[in-house]
């Protein structure tokens, strides 16, 4: 077993303009270009944590709430929250920055969850996660609760197996 790492060594930021050819027509960053950066944020972060290579299995909600405008800084904050046997979510918060304005706001977040894999393919056992701060231990904690709902919907875990989601409607 892999010696165990806090979540601080995860953390990955990367930071880019949204240039016109990011956009859609109305001059808004496109939410795919976004998801990308996303994903991209998210791998590396879940590199960090395994030293593996990673493949994306799952991506949560994600939603479009604020759009970032042509010429926006777009910064994505990603760092793992917990990890299981072979997989690990990462929590990735986005941020648009208006710099000439000395506007920042916080426009999405999204859980994912990556499989570390050997050469072959083959998921492969990774290291246990720290959570070290108050933040840290409270997406620790619901990050069990968000792999079986995750399962649940994927049809490989029987609802009535998922005893974190039990516990938390009280059935």
């Amino acid at each position: 077993m892999p010696k165990p790492k806090f979540v601080k060594e995860s953390l990955t930021i990367m930071t880019e303009m949204v240039m016109p050819n990011d956009t859609n027509t109305l001059g808004n960053l496109m939410g795919g270009n976004l998801m990308r950066m996303m994903d991209i944020a998210g791998a590396i972060s879940a590199q960090k944590h395994c030293n593996r290579i990673v493949v994306t299995a799952s991506v949560d909600n994600v939603s479009f709430v604020n759009p970032i405008p042509l010429g926006n800084v777009v910064t994505l904050e990603a760092k793992i929250t917990r990890a299981f046997n072979t997989s690990m979510e990462v929590v990735v918060d986005v941020f648009s920055e208006n710099i000439p304005a000395g506007t920042k706001t916080k426009t999405n977040q999204a859980f994912l969850t990556f499989v570390a894999v050997d050469q072959s393919g083959r998921p492969i056992e990774i290291a246990e996660s720290i959570p070290e701060n108050d933040s840290e231990i409270e997406f620790y904690a619901g990050a069990l609760r968000r792999r079986q709902l995750r399962l649940v919907l994927a049809g490989r875990m029987k609802p009535d197996e998922a005893n974190e989601l039990k516990a938390l409607f009280g059935i």
